[in-house]
């Protein structure tokens, strides 16, 4: 496991409490280096979408605990935010929400000369989901996409 996995494990377990006792849900975490400065992001959610004042209260409590654990070596800047409308689909929990909806795809290599999708999400199992798109039904391999988030027609 890498260091980055370990913390985003041990930051998961920490603010799990503070997220069930507000009903809120991890859409995400992640510690990544950008510019320079490493930074923690959660990202919560919850029924009817999430405010500034929820990300607030988590991330006091969230920031707290952090102090107290001290398990993360370098200097970051925690972050705690709503997922957004298009947030990406990575978690089983995710991509059931979701069920019978239009989806963007990105795959990281190109599949029928196509690197980019979009169609309604049939099913998804562990290591694939199924997707009805103009051309048909297609199954995708989840560990060869890139992207996977709700379609919006702006």
């Amino acid at each position: 496991m890498s260091k980055r996995e370990i913390y985003e494990e041990k930051a998961e377990q920490l603010i799990a409490p503070i997220l069930e006792e507000n009903h809120f849900e991890l859409a995400d975490m992640e510690y990544i280096k950008e510019a320079g400065n490493w930074y923690l992001r959660a990202y919560i959610d919850k029924e009817g979408g999430i405010t500034i004042d929820d990300c607030e209260l988590v991330s006091r409590a969230f920031s707290d605990l952090l102090d107290q654990e001290d398990f993360i070596e370098d200097s970051y800047i925690l972050e705690v935010s709503s997922p957004g409308l298009l947030r990406p689909l990575k978690k089983d929990r995710d991509f059931q929400r979701k069920l019978g909806e239009r989806i963007e795809i990105k795959t990281f290599a190109a599949v029928d000369g196509k690197k980019e999708f979009e169609g309604v999400l049939r099913s998804f199992e562990k290591d694939s989901i199924t997707v009805e798109t103009d051309d048909g039904e297609k199954v995708f391999q989840r560990n060869a996409l890139a992207l996977v988030r709700p379609y919006v027609e702006f």
